[in-house]
C-alpha cells in the first residue's frame, strides 16, 4: 500500500466555472481521491475542454495507489493538449506498471527532447536508465517459489505480514462494518492476527486487535514487535485531524499485565512528514522505518533509529543513497542474517514497488533485486522472513484474492548458507586488590569506522554486551560509566570471515570475543604510560613515543571532565639536579605534543620529578633502572558538573538524530543543554 507524495506540486492551471469541477478540486486537495474521481468524471461530460480533468483523474488514481488504471487518462490528457512536464513522467510510470516497457521508454525519450522542468527531467533520466535494465532483471535466475496464502486473503486488501511467537499479524481492510477511507474508497485498515505455524494458518483464530490499537476512524497497519514481545510499533493515520497525506505517524505500545498499553506517538516522528512501515532489527535495538521528512533523497526514504540505555529512541539517520533513491523506498525488514529487505520503485525493477535486499560487507552496501517470481510489474512489498529460507510478502499481482494479498515464499537455492557474525564482550575493572573483576552498569556503544552509531547497550550484572557485526569491516567501541575513565577499543572482522563453501549447516554463528577495561577515576592515582622513550640526554618526542602519547590524547578527548598532571621520572644515576631538569623538560615536551593535538592547555600540566620518586630504591640492574624511568599521569580534578552537562548534551544530540563521537572539550560545552526525552549494519 504505497502513497506517492511528489510531482503534483504545480498550481492547477485550468479553472472551470462548473461547480462540479470545483467540488472535484476540493475533494482532490483534501486527499479524497475516490470521491474526486467521480466528480471529475461528471465534469468531463459537461466540458469539451477536458485536459485538466483527465490529468486530475489520472493523478487521483496514482495518488491512491492505482497507477495502472491511470494510464488511459494520462494518454487522453496528452491528446487533449495537457503539456505540463509531470504528465509525461507519470504516464511513463503507468505504462511501466502495465509492463509496457518499450512504450514507457519512448514516452521518456520524447519528453527529454523538450523537457522544461529540471527536477522532473532528472527523474525522467533516472527512470529511463532503470527501464534500460529491465532485460537483465528478467533474465536473472532465482530459486524462489511463491504461493498465495489463500487461507487468509479476501476480496479486500491484506498486506504487511509479520510473524511473532506463533502468530501472524497482518493489515486488512476486510471490516465491512467500518468507515470508508475517502482516498481509496476502501474500508479503513486495521491490524489482525491469526495463529500460525509458518504457512499453516488456523483460520478460526483470526481476530482484530483491540480498540486500543485499532481506531474506527483511522488506518492502522505495518506492525512490528521486538523479539522479546514486549514492544510493538505500528503506523496510524488519516484520522482527518490533519489535512493532507502527511497524517501518518508511528505509535509505540508496551506489553504489560497481559495486554498492550495505550499507544503513544513516538518522538522520532517528523510532524510535517509521513512516517510509517516500521521494522525492528534482530536484536530489537534498531528501528527501521520510512518517512518523507526533509533532507532525504526524494519521495519516501528509509531511516533508522536506535534505542539508548535509558530506553529512549533517537539517533534518527537516513540510510543513504545506496538504499534511497529519488523515488520511494519503504517496508524495510531485517532478516536473521543481518540483511535488510525493502521495497522500492526507484531501483531498477519490473513495475511499481519491487522487493530488494541490501547487504553490508567491507563497509559497502550492495543492493540486489529478488527477481521473478518474488517481483512482478505490480506492487510487491513487505517481506518478512520467519526462517532463513522462508517467509511472507505482499503483492497486488493478478490472480490474487483481492486488492493486496499475502503470499508465502521459499528460497530453494541448494547452495544457500547463512553466516551470522557477532561481537560478544564484557566490561571489567580493577578492584582495591588490583584484581580484574566484572564491571556492571557500563554503557557500551559501537560505531562504524566512519563514526556512525550502530548500537548501544547498558551492561547488566554480568557485564556482558553483544553486537552484530558485518564481514570485512572495522569498528570501534566506547564504554563509559560515571566515575570511570571512558574507554575505547577497536575491532575488525577484516580477514576473519568464514568460507561458506566449507560449511555444512544452513546457519553458522561466528562469535568474536573481547573485553573492555574501565579504570576507576581516583584523584592522584598514578597510571604509567608504557613505551615512552627518549634519546639519550634528549627531551625530543620520538615517533614511537608519539604513538603512546596519542593514547593519552584519546583519553582526554573521551573524558572531558578530567584534568591531569603528566609527570616524568628518571633513574638515580647521574646528578640529582640534572635529572630533575631533564625530567622537567621531558614532561614539558610531552605536554606540548598533547596540546598540539587539540587538548585545552588548562586541562594538563607538566611536572618533572627527577629521581625523587623511585619505585625501586637502590636499583642495580638495567631492568630495575628502567622501571624507575617512566612517564605517568594522574587525575588532579574530576568535574562532575561538566560530566552532567556532557550527558545532557549527548542526550540532546541523540534526540535530534545526531551523535558526536568525539565529545567537545569542556570550554565548548554549552551552558544550557536540553533535558527533554528522546546501521543498516
Amino acid at each position: 500500500m504505497k502513497i506517492k507524495y511528489i510531482l503534483f506540486a504545480s498550481t492547477l492551471l485550468f479553472l472551470v466555472s462548473c461547480s462540479t469541477f470545483k467540488r472535484a478540486e476540493k475533494k482532490f486537495e483534501k486527499g479524497e481521491f475516490d470521491s474526486a474521481i467521480d466528480l471529475y468524471e461528471q465534469a468531463l461530460k459537461k466540458d469539451d475542454n477536458s485536459a485538466q480533468a483527465l490529468f486530475s483523474i489520472a493523478e487521483s488514481y496514482r495518488l491512491s495507489n492505482r497507477l495502472e488504471i491511470a494510464e488511459p487518462y494520462y494518454s487522453a490528457a496528452i491528446d487533449s493538449g495537457y503539456t505540463e512536464d509531470e504528465v509525461f513522467y507519470n504516464y511513463s510510470l503507468s505504462l511501466k506498471a502495465n509492463s509496457n516497457y518499450d512504450k514507457a521508454k519512448e514516452v521518456l525519450e520524447n519528453y527529454l527532447l523538450q523537457a522544461n522542468n529540471p527536477e522532473i527531467k532528472k527523474l525522467a533520466e533516472f527512470q529511463l536508465n532503470n527501464l534500460n535494465n529491465i532485460d537483465d532483471i528478467l533474465e536473472d535466475q532465482t530459486f524462489y517459489t511463491v504461493k498465495n496464502l489463500e487461507a487468509i486473503n479476501t476480496p479486500a486488501a491484506e498486506y504487511a505480514p509479520f510473524f511473532h511467537d506463533g502468530e501472524l499479524y497482518f493489515t486488512s481492510t476486510r471490516d465491512e462494518e467500518g468507515r470508508i477511507y475517502k482516498a481509496t474508497g476502501d474500508n479503513f485498515s486495521d491490524i489482525y492476527k491469526v495463529k500460525s505455524k509458518g504457512a499453516n494458518i488456523d483460520t478460526a483464530s483470526i481476530e482484530k486487535l483491540s480498540s486500543i490499537i485499532n481506531w474506527s476512524d483511522a488506518n492502522e497497519g505495518s506492525v512490528a514487535i521486538d523479539n522479546r514481545g514486549r514492544t510493538m510499533v505500528f503506523a496510524r493515520g488519516n484520522t482527518g485531524k490533519r489535512k493532507g497525506l502527511n497524517d501518518v505517524n508511528l505509535y509505540i505500545t508496551r506489553y504489560r499485565n497481559s495486554k498492550w498499553s495505550e499507544p503513544e506517538l513516538m518522538k522520532i516522528n517528523d510532524p510535517e512528514a509521513w512516517n510509517s512501515t516500521p521494522a525492528f532489527s534482530e536484536d530489537g535495538r534498531t528501528l527501521y522505518f520510512s518517512s518523507t521528512r526533509e533532507g532525504g533523497f526524494g519521495g519516501v526514504d528509509l531511516y533508522s533509529a536506535t534505542v539508548n540505555s535509558r530506553g529512549q529512541w533517537g539517533n534518527v539517520r537516513n540510510l543513504g543513497d545506496k538504499i534511497n533513491t529519488p523515488e520511494d523506498e519503504m517496508f524495510p525488514s531485517a532478516s536473521q542474517d543481518g540483511k535488510l529487505y525493502f521495497s522500492s520503485n526507484g531501483h531498477p525493477g519490473l513495475g511499481k514497488l519491487d522487493i530488494f535486499v541490501a547487504e553490508r560487507k567491507g563497509g559497502e552496501i550492495t543492493i540486489s533485486h529478488l527477481g521473478k517470481p518474488m517481483n512482478s510489474n505490480k506492487d510487491d512489498f513487505a517481506v518478512f522472513m520467519y526462517s532463513p529460507d522462508r517467509g511472507f510478502f505482499s503483492s497486488d499481482r493478478p490472480g490474487g484474492e483481492g486488492r493486496d494479498d499475502i503470499y508465502t515464499f521459499k528460497n530453494e537455492n541448494p547452495n544457500l548458507k547463512i553466516v551470522n557474525y557477532f561481537l560478544a564482550g564484557v566490561t571489567t575493572t580493577h578492584n582495591k586488590n588490583d584484581e580484574e573483576v566484572i564491571l556492571p552498569g557500563a554503557n557500551v556503544r559501537m560505531f562504524s569506522q566512519d563514526s556512525v552509531l550502530l548500537g548501544e547497550i547498558l551492561t547488566g550484572q554480568d557485564g556482558k554486551f553483544n553486537f552484530r557485526v558485518s564481514e570485512e569491516e572495522d569498528y570501534f567501541i566506547i564504554a563509559e560509566k560515571d566515575n570511570y575513565f571512558t574507554t575505547r577499543k577497536t575491532f575488525s572482522t577484516v580477514g576473519k570471515t568464514l568460507d561458506k563453501s566449507q560449511l555444512t549447516s544452513l546457519i553458522t554463528n561466528k562469535v568474536f570475543e573481547t573485553e573492555i577495561l574501565l579504570e576507576e577515576i581516583i584523584l592522584d592515582k598514578a597510571f604509567e604510560l608504557e613505551n615512552i622513550y627518549y634519546d639519550f640526554d634528549s627531551a625530543n618526542i620520538r615517533a614511537d613515543a608519539a604513538l603512546e602519547l596519542d593514547k593519552l590524547v584519546t583519553i582526554l578527548k573521551d573524558n572531558p571532565p578530567i584534568k591531569i598532571e603528566l609527570s616524568s621520572h628518571t633513574d638515580a644515576r647521574g646528578e640529582a639536579a640534572y635529572n630533575q631538569e631533564l625530567s622537567k623538560r621531558r614532561a614539558e615536551s610531552a605536554v606540548a605534543y598533547i596540546i598540539s593535538q587539540g587538548i585545552d592547555p588548562s586541562r594538563i600540566k607538566a611536572k618533572g620529578y627527577g629521581e625523587s620518586q623511585l619505585i625501586i630504591e637502590d636499583a642495580e640492574t638495567e631492568e630495575e633502572h628502567e622501571t624507575n624511568r617512566r612517564t605517568e599521569f594522574k587525575v588532579t580534578e574530576y568535574d562532575k558538573e561538566v560530566a552532567r552537562r556532557i550527558r545532557e548534551q549527548e542526550e540532546a544530540q541523540f534526540k535530534k538524530g545526531t551523535v558526536e563521537v568525539e565529545i567537545k572539550e569542556e570550554k565548548e560545552v554549552p551552558e544550557e543543554a536540553s533535558t527533554d526525552e528522546f546501521d543498516f549494519n
